[in-house]
C-alpha cells in the first residue's frame, strides 16, 4: 500500500478514476504526490543556534491542453481535496481538445538508495560533530574570531500517477555539510566557506574524520584571503580552475539552452541550432545520470528517466534540456530535465549535473601562456541576463598571473562578459575535469533545485575583469 493513502479516505481506484477522468481530454499531465522529512541544525558562535525538523505531505495536479498549464495543489490529501482539484483544472481547460500522450519510457536503474538519511545518524551523534568541528578550527589557528557549521538533510518520496493507471515512484535522499570560518589579523577581517554533500548518508561523507578536510579547506581559503591584495581591472587572460568553477557555465550558457527559454525565443541561442556557438575544444553535457550526485535524478519529476544530454559537441549546438510540455510543443522529445521544487510548483526544463568535458592541455600550460591575468579558483554569488547570456561573478578565491607564474592572492576581482562570447574565447581545455563538492542549488522562477557542476581548467583570452585595485 502507498504511503500517500495509508492515513486518507482516498483510495487508489478513486485517485485513477479522477486522474484519468481530468486528463482525458488533455494533451499531458499527473497527479504528482510528495512526502518530504527535512532537517537543518546550525552551530555559531560556539554553541547549535537552531535544530529543525519538518515534513510535508501534498499533491499537485497538472493539466495541459496546447500551450495552457492548469495547475492545482493541496497539502491535504483526500477525495474531497482531489476532487476539488480536478474541477478547478477543468473550468480552466473549458475547451479541451487534445490526445493524451501516454509514451513514457521506463527504468529500473537507481543512482541511489532508498534511505533516510536523517535517521540513519542520532541527533546526538551530528551535534557531537559540530562541536568537535568548532574546537578543531579554533585550535588550529589562534586568529579564528568565528565558526559556522551546519548539517541539512532530506528525504524526499514521490509517486506520479498518469492517466490510465500508470504509477511511478522514486525515494532521494540528499544531504549537505558546511563550514564557515572568519580570521583577524592585525585588524583585517576574511571569511572562507567550503562544503561536501549528495544522496548518500551523512556517513558516506564524513568517514575517516573527512569533516576535519572540510574545515581544513575552509580555514585555506580564509587565509588566503587575508594575504589577499585589491583586484587589477580591465580586458585580459583569464584561467578558471577544474570543479566549482563551472558554476560560471551552468549560468552562463546552461539557462540559456532549457527548453522553456528557447521556446519561447527569449534565449540568445534560440535561433543557433547545429551552429558553431563555442571553440571546437568545448563539449558541454548536462546529465542526470551519475550515481550519488547532488544534481542526479533516478527520474524527474514527471517521471521521466533521467539521460546523458549533449548540449554542444566541439563548438556545435546539439541540444536543449527540455520536460514534457516544451518538448511537444518544439516537435521533440523530453531529456528528463522536467524538474519542480517541490509539490507546489509547476515542472520547467532545469539543468542537473551541467559539465564541460575535459580536453587535452594541462593546467600548467595554461598558466605559462599567460603574461598577464587572472587565475580564478572559486566564485560566490552572481547574476545573468538569459536574453543576452550577460553575467557579473564574483570571485571568492583568485590570483593574479604574472608572466607565466601564479602570483599574490587577489579579493574582489568579478568576472563581466556574456555566454556566447565566452565560449568563443575558450583557447585551452584541460584534462583535469572534477566534480563540484555537491553544495550548488539553482534558482529559476522562484524555485530552487539541487543541481551539480564539473569542468576541467579552461584558458580564456578574453574577459572583463572588475577589479578594486587604484
Amino acid at each position: 500500500m502507498s504511503i500517500f493513502f495509508d492515513k486518507s479516505d482516498l483510495t487508489r481506484q478513486d485517485t485513477d478514476k479522477i486522474v484519468s477522468e481530468t486528463l482525458k481530454n488533455c494533451d499531458d499531465g499527473e497527479l504528482y504526490l510528495e512526502e518530504s522529512k527535512s532537517e537543518s541544525i546550525l552551530l555559531d558562535d560556539n554553541k547549535i543556534k537552531s535544530s529543525n525538523y519538518s515534513s510535508d505531505l501534498g499533491f499537485g495536479f497538472r493539466a495541459i491542453s496546447d500551450e495552457v498549464v492548469a495547475y492545482s495543489y493541496s497539502n491535504e490529501i483526500s477525495k474531497d481535496s482531489l476532487k476539488s482539484s480536478s474541477e478547478n483544472l477543468k473550468s480552466t481547460l473549458k475547451s479541451i481538445k487534445g490526445t493524451y500522450n501516454h509514451e513514457i519510457p521506463k527504468t529500473n536503474k537507481k543512482l541511489y538508495e532508498d534511505i533516510n538519511p536523517i535517521e540513519q545518524k542520532t541527533l546526538k551523534s551530528k551535534l557531537e560533530i559540530l562541536n568537535k568541528v568548532n574546537d578543531f578550527l579554533r585550535k588550529k589557528d589562534g586568529s579564528v574570531k568565528q565558526v559556522t557549521a551546519s548539517f541539512a538533510g532530506e528525504q524526499k518520496s514521490i509517486e506520479i500517477i498518469r492517466s490510465g493507471g500508470e504509477v511511478i515512484t522514486d525515494v532521494r535522499p540528499l544531504i549537505r555539510f558546511n563550514v564557515s570560518v572568519m580570521l583577524e589579523k592585525n585588524g583585517r577581517k576574511e571569511t572562507g566557506v567550503y562544503g561536501i554533500g549528495g544522496r548518500q548518508s551523512y556517513d558516506d561523507y564524513l568517514k575517516n574524520d573527512n569533516w576535519k578536510h572540510v574545515c581544513e579547506e575552509a580555514l585555506r581559503i580564509a587565509s588566503v584571503n587575508l594575504e589577499s591584495k585589491p583586484a587589477p581591472a580591465g580586458e585580459m587572460k583569464v584561467v578558471l580552475g577544474p570543479g566549482w568553477p563551472a558554476i560560471l557555465i551552468h549560468e552562463a550558457i546552461g539557462h540559456g539552452l532549457e527548453g522553456d527559454f528557447n521556446r519561447k525565443k527569449t534565449s540568445a541561442f534560440h535561433n543557433l541550432m547545429g551552429q558553431k556557438v563555442a571553440s571546437e575544444g568545448v563539449t558541454i553535457v548536462d546529465d542526470g545520470t551519475i550515481d550519488n550526485r547532488r544534481g542526479s535524478l533516478t527520474i524527474d519529476d514527471e517521471g521521466t528517466p533521467t539521460e546523458r544530454t549533449v548540449l554542444i559537441e566541439k563548438g556545435i549546438l546539439k541540444g536543449f534540456m527540455q520536460d514534457r510540455h516544451n518538448a511537444r510543443l518544439m516537435n521533440t522529445k523530453s531529456t528528463g530535465s522536467g524538474r519542480r521544487e517541490n509539490y507546489r510548483h509547476i515542472v520547467l526544463p532545469r539543468m542537473r549535473n551541467t559539465m564541460m568535458l575535459s580536453g587535452n592541455q594541462t593546467q600548467d600550460e595554461m598558466i605559462k601562456s599567460v603574461d598577464k591575468g587572472i587565475f580564478a579558483v572559486s566564485f560566490g554569488g552572481g547574476q545573468v541576463d538569459i536574453t543576452s547570456g550577460k553575467f557579473v561573478f564574483n570571485c571568492t578565491e583568485a590570483y593574479e598571473i604574472n608572466n607565466g607564474k601564479i602570483g599574490s592572492p587577489i579579493k574582489g576581482a568579478t568576472l563581466i562578459g556574456d555566454g556566447p562570447s565566452i565560449l568563443k574565447e575558450v583557447s585551452m581545455v584541460g584534462n583535469d575535469m572534477m566534480m563540484d563538492p555537491g553544495i550548488g542549488t539553482c534558482g529559476k522562477a522562484g524555485q530552487g533545485v539541487p543541481v551539480g557542476v564539473a569542468q576541467p581548467s579552461i584558458l580564456i583570452d578574453k574577459m572583463t575583469v572588475g577589479g578594486t585595485k587604484l
